[in-house]
């Protein structure tokens, strides 16, 4: 039996050092993060972040849709999460913007951290940049994580980030 993809790629990991729960608070409101409820769900749970639903709610809306965690689209190209955002009205970059520095992000974003291949295949986890009142954090779902608001920038490493223009 294969090992889920976000088991596999805990090796890839360091623990963040700054949160210890998954609400912060301090920029205008608490912010809460979306955890994903199936191993490879991250780009459902990324999506229910940006969109302020629930894991259940987006799943549901993705599967009505076509699109299921087991999928591995959905870890492996841009379209199901394009089409999940847009089917909610949310427009995005037209494509991947190459990532350069935290301080260049726009101020929502969907990144692309822990890239790897196998098979000659390209793979990723999905997470949710947000700067709140020149506060930045990420949103990540994986629910091995002692908290899924994260401020260790040193510790991800993305390749590139698709811009969120509107929600």
């Amino acid at each position: 039996m294969r090992t889920p993809r976000c088991d596999r790629l805990r090796k890839f990991w360091n623990p963040p050092k700054l949160q210890s729960n998954n609400a912060m608070q301090g920029v205008g409101s608490v912010v809460k993060s979306v955890v994903q409820e199936e191993t490879t769900g991250c780009g459902i749970a990324s999506v229910a972040n940006i969109l302020g639903r629930t894991y259940s709610e987006m799943k549901a809306i993705a599967n009505a849709m076509g699109i299921h965690a087991s999928d591995q689209l959905l870890w492996s190209d841009t379209r199901y999460v394009r089409r999940m955002l847009s089917g909610a009205g949310v427009e995005t970059s037209e494509d991947e913007v190459p990532f350069e520095s935290w301080d260049a992000l726009p101020d929502l974003a969907l990144l692309s951290i822990k890239h790897h291949q196998e098979k000659g295949k390209d793979f990723w986890h999905w997470v949710v940049f947000k700067r709140v009142d020149d506060q930045s954090f990420v949103l990540d779902s994986a629910s091995y994580l002692p908290s899924n608001i994260r401020q260790d920038f040193d510790a991800m490493q993305p390749k590139w980030f698709i811009e969120i223009k509107n929600t």
